[in-house]
């Protein structure tokens, strides 16, 4: 495998400032095609800045993203949506009061440019459900298709979030905190959601769960007041003594304790 197909998503030398304050200093990441590519390090780290940088939220006042070899830094979030870099929102929350099957069908429609067309044909909103049905399936929620979005509990609508963004068949999935504020019965389910749905695809997440990553993650890239300071699977990145000073207290004896 070439080295341009070999990694998905690279950063090179990314940068981002906000009024002299640097946010992410010179981040290089590279991240293998087909694994789930974990982001963590501690508040303030700039996890969610690289984050957005990736997702085209905020452009990078220096440095360059590739995507599957090409340079997509100038590009917009919905131009890397349609290449195929997906990242997945709090989708139930912007339409409450549809049905968990509609969340999704607005996803696909999304994607496929028909956004707000409600005077689509039955036969194109037919084709629209069978794959929104098929991405609730995949999340196990099934039964919960005509379920409005607003009744959804907790972990169901961060499921709900994964469904959608899955409909639209992404090469790159970007999750962000996708296990924050559950109970352990949903962090364990949507863990295992986030494994089932990685097949076949990249998957980039920023997590604070150490017990998520320790589980699920193939690389872990630890980032401490913007710069990248160990990179490497759950064991290496765990035994890394600047890694440990850098949870100091918060988080080094849950990091020493898998």
């Amino acid at each position: 495998m070439s080295h341009a197909t070999e990694f998905v998503i690279e950063t090179q030398n990314l940068t981002k400032e906000f009024l002299g304050f640097v946010a992410v200093n010179d981040v290089n990441l590279k991240v293998r095609r087909h694994t789930i590519h974990a982001i963590i390090g501690p508040n303030g780290a700039g996890k969610s800045t690289c984050f957005n940088l990736i997702t085209k939220f905020h452009p990078p006042t220096r440095g360059r993203i590739l995507f599957n070899g090409n340079d997509i830094t100038g590009h917009s979030p919905s131009q890397i949506a349609r290449e195929g870099v997906v990242r997945s929102f709090q989708i139930s929350a912007v339409f409450p009061h549809m049905s968990a099957l509609e969340n999704v069908r607005i996803g696909l429609q999304r994607r496929l440019g028909t956004s707000f067309h409600f005077w689509k044909s039955d036969k194109t909103l037919g084709i629209l459900n069978d794959r929104a049905m098929d991405a609730l399936e995949r999340v196990g929620l099934q039964d919960f298709a005509d379920e409005l979005a607003v009744n959804l509990p907790y972990g169901r609508k961060r499921a709900l979030e994964i469904a959608t963004t899955v409909a639209m068949n992404p090469e790159v999935m970007l999750l962000d905190e996708p296990t924050q504020g559950m109970g352990h019965e949903d962090v364990d389910r949507v863990t295992q959601l986030i494994k089932k749905v990685s097949e076949g695809r990249t998957v980039i997440m920023v997590e604070h769960n150490m017990k998520v990553v320790a589980n699920i993650a193939d690389t872990i890239s630890v980032l401490q007041r913007g710069e990248l300071i160990a990179e490497g699977n759950y064991q290496t990145v765990s035994n890394n003594p600047q890694v440990m000073e850098a949870y100091m207290g918060s988080a080094d004896a849950e990091l020493a304790g898998h």
